[in-house]
């Protein structure tokens, strides 16, 4: 038996300058962080040929093919495990439509689980750009690259991408205690999202720009709200669907209530509201009465953590 735990993410700035239409000309970079809320994936050997998964519904089947989950199928396919097998998830949260990156989270769980069950060792890199032949070269979903290695990596990095990834740890001195993650009340399917969007080269510009204005004071809460919120703005400018009324509205009170500046985290239209706040003013916040996800950052990413 296998069991991995992969971390859920965070991203701050740098949003769709990952995209292989920008980075691949351009270059693009991303501010990211895993957080200790995890995905666990659990492998174990069947006596019969079957192969059977578990997630929010229970599949049986005898050919890989035959597999609705497409995130597992494509990684059965791609490690060579035809048959035989039980693969379980459970998660922390509820992740579909978080936001949180729970779709790159559950493949690298399973691209490491399934790697350990053959007796093989991998590294971040490699489950990264497995991640990443999965969602966006097999399944063509209409995402960008960070999530994959910022899961796979884990930490607090600045992550840049051109003809290679480079992942920069940057220390984040304690900012976790000035930010929130405040559910929206709404989940949404980020391939949908995503798919509107419109990548504009001057706005995308900026928002890569803005990644290393003052990424020396990154940790500062004051200089990341504000940088946020920009980010925001800009981001509203690429795909207008990423916000809605109810959002707009609840971003408003936050931002009167002690917020410094904040985003909805992943592809937006729904899921968490990140916004930065000093210790001092987060009752004030909480007195919203908007429902919070308490989290600290995660040192590590996609770990085995039982293997017998």
């Amino acid at each position: 038996m296998i069991i991995t735990k992969t971390p859920l993410r965070i991203s701050f700035l740098g949003g769709n300058t990952d995209f292989p239409q920008y980075y691949k000309r351009y270059g693009g970079a991303v501010l990211t962080t895993t957080i200790d809320k995890y995905i666990y994936c659990v492998v174990k050997e069947r006596f019969d040929d079957e192969i059977w998964i578990n997630y929010s519904i229970k599949e049986k089947v005898t050919k890989v093919s035959d597999i609705k989950h497409s995130l597992v199928r494509e990684s059965l396919r791609l490690t060579g495990v035809h048959k035989g097998i039980e693969i379980t998830f459970l998660s922390d949260i509820p992740s579909e439509g978080s936001g949180l990156g729970s779709s790159s989270a559950v493949t690298i769980g399973i691209l490491h689980a399934l790697h350990a069950y053959k007796g093989e060792n991998v590294t971040n890199r490699q489950l990264a750009e497995e991640a990443c032949r999965i969602e966006i070269d097999f399944l063509r979903h209409p995402i960008g690259i960070q999530d994959q290695y910022a899961i796979a990596f884990g930490g607090f990095n600045l992550i840049e991408f051109k003809d290679t990834v480079k992942v920069t740890p940057i220390e984040p001195n304690h900012l976790d205690d000035s930010l929130m993650l405040l559910y929206t009340g709404m989940t949404r399917d980020s391939n949908k999202v995503l798919s509107k969007m419109k990548l504009n080269k001057d706005i995308l510009d900026e928002i890569k720009a803005q990644v290393y204005h003052k990424l020396d004071k990154i940790t500062d809460p004051m200089i990341l709200g504000q940088m946020m919120d920009r980010y925001w703005q800009l981001k509203q400018t690429l795909n207008p669907y990423v916000s809605n009324r109810k959002i707009s509205t609840m971003y408003s009170h936050t931002l009167m209530n002690g917020s410094q500046g904040g985003k909805i985290v992943g592809a937006g239209a729904g899921g968490f509201l990140l916004s930065a706040v000093f210790p001092r003013d987060k009752e004030r916040m909480r007195d919203l009465s908007y429902r919070e996800l308490p989290f600290k950052f995660s040192k590590f990413g996609s770990q085995v953590i039982f293997n017998i």
